[in-house]
């Protein structure tokens, strides 16, 4: 099975058993995951020994009852695909991810999002990139002959400009909602393929931004076409978080999700998380208290367990997420005391990623692209 069948797969939401055979400590930190997958570690060793004792059956019997075929997995896909053809010849159908965790790192996924302008009118195309593997959410809006990439991936800066070309426009300028901690910003590669600008919120100045960029502050916009984007300065998750506004739809970084709101710790730490999350909560009742219940929200990440749209979309109404966000209705005491209190660990390589993110670290790509694998976890609670 390829990751790129995998993904299609847990899209469509059918049942799948994944045998992760990597050690515990890798399964732990990061796996294949989703809503309808059971995932089960059994390290590759195991199996070894099981075939050199005649037990592989043994085994195999856990999967019996599985939803098939069970998808075999481990780093970079050789020793999974032992293992895979160790279950199949006990009986139990089984394939082995291609190219492994690796692999499945490199899935990347584009669908139109159905937004228009303020008057419904659709002058622009908005494109939801997807990274399966993470829950990174990425944008490009494209009108006429011109397109804006929002918090781009380093690792996928060929495919943004690849995309916008196919449709006709050239990308001007590469926008990042704020210093992002879990992943490797793309912001300046796009820029290095293109005439784009790199665009950062004002207040990355303040965090110690060490590259030419031009920032922006409440209100200001980002023009492309003949559409515009309206900086949104959403505090909380960080200072500088800044939400962007298209007509009727809000790319709201990491301000809002689907499933949870932001963490408030991974610019200042615990001690500054209350402060933070008290500009967070601001954010969400008043300033996002502004906008109609009918604004579609478009977040930055979302969790393993989150469901999409009836299109595969990752974005809801601000209006269904009031009301099945509860911390959306606390008063100030109890949101801070929701958001700081059960927060997940925070993303691998975080202070590495923010220094690099901030122009003052530098990573080769194949650096770049291992420091940022596993789980997005910026969100409050497990689940974004």
């Amino acid at each position: 099975m390829t990751p790129e069948e995998l993904a299609t797969r847990l899209a469509r939401g059918d049942p799948t058993a994944v045998l992760d055979v990597r050690d515990r400590d890798e399964f732990e930190a990061w796996r294949v995951d989703g809503a309808a997958v059971t995932a089960t570690q059994i390290p590759a060793i195991r199996f070894t020994q099981a075939e050199i004792r005649g037990t592989v059956d043994e085994l195999a019997a856990e999967f019996r009852d599985a939803p098939s075929p069970v998808v075999v997995v481990c780093a970079e896909g050789r020793s999974s695909a032992h293992v895979a053809g160790l279950l199949s010849e006990a009986g139990v159908p089984a394939e082995n991810l291609e190219t492994g965790m690796d692999g499945w790192a490199r899935v990347y996924r584009a669908r139109d999002l159905p937004v228009g302008d303020a008057d419904g009118d659709r002058d622009a195309t908005v494109l939801q990139y997807d990274r399966p593997s993470s829950g990174c959410l990425a944008y490009l809006v494209v009108a006429g002959d011109e397109a804006v990439v929002v918090d781009p991936l380093r690792a996928f800066a060929d495919r943004y400009v690849a995309d916008a070309r196919e449709r006709g426009a050239e990308v001007v300028a590469a926008v990042d909602t704020h210093v992002h901690a879990d992943h490797v910003s793309g912001v300046r590669a796009v820029a290095e393929r293109t005439d784009a600008t790199p665009v950062l919120p004002a207040g990355a100045a303040d965090r110690g931004l060490d590259f030419d960029a031009r920032l922006v502050a409440d209100g200001e916009t980002i023009g492309v076409g003949g559409a515009e984007l309206v900086a949104v300065h959403a505090p909380g998750h960080t200072t500088e978080m800044t939400a962007f506004r298209l007509g009727d739809l809000l790319v709201a970084g990491d301000s809002l999700f689907l499933a949870s709101v932001a963490r408030p710790d991974l610019e200042d730490g615990d001690e500054g998380a209350p402060d933070a999350a008290r500009r967070l909560h601001a954010t969400l009742t008043e300033r996002y208290g502004e906008f109609a219940d009918d604004t579609l929200v478009a977040p930055a990440h979302y969790g393993p367990r989150t469901a999409p749209d009836e299109t595969g979309a990752y974005v809801a109404e601000l209006g269904a997420l009031r009301e099945r966000l509860g911390a959306l209705s606390m008063d100030e005491a109890a949101f801070v005391s929701f958001v700081c209190s059960d927060m997940p660990p925070r993303p691998a390589n975080y202070e590495r990623i923010i220094e690099t993110n901030l122009g003052r670290n530098s990573l080769t790509d194949e650096e770049a692209f291992e420091v940022e694998l596993g789980p997005n976890n910026c969100a409050a609670t497990s689940e974004a």
